[in-house]
C-alpha cells in the first residue's frame, strides 16, 4: 500500500469517526487553559521532586544528615508555598482569626 493511500485512509477514518461522535463527547476537553495549566503544574512538580532527591541524595552520600533533614522540611515548606496556594491561604486565615480575635 502506498503512502499517499495509506494517508487517504486514514484521513477518511478520521473524517468518520468526527462525523460519528457525539457533541457531547468532544465538548468534553475544550477548556485548554485549564488542561494545559494542570499539565504544567504536574510536571513542575515532577522536576521539583526531582531536584530534591538528587540535593538529598548529595547530603546523604555526604552523611550531613542534619543538614539533609533540614533541607527536607524546607522543600516540604516550599513545596507546600508554591504547589498548594489555597491550602496556605486558608491556613493564615485560621491562624489570624485565632491570634486576632
Amino acid at each position: 500500500m502506498s503512502r499517499r493511500l495509506r494517508f487517504a485512509f486514514s484521513a477518511c477514518l478520521a473524517a468518520i469517526a468526527l462525523m460519528l461522535a457525539p457533541a457531547a463527547a468532544l465538548a468534553a476537553g475544550n477548556d485548554v487553559g485549564h488542561n494545559i495549566g494542570s499539565l504544567l503544574r504536574q510536571y513542575a512538580g515532577e522536576v521539583y521532586g526531582g531536584i530534591v532527591a538528587v540535593v538529598g541524595l548529595v547530603f546523604l552520600v555526604n552523611r550531613k544528615f542534619t543538614d539533609l533533614a533540614m533541607f527536607f522540611l524546607a522543600a516540604i515548606m516550599v513545596g507546600w508555598l508554591v504547589f498548594s496556594p489555597d491550602q496556605v491561604a486558608n491556613a493564615a486565615r485560621a491562624i489570624g482569626q485565632r491570634v486576632l480575635p
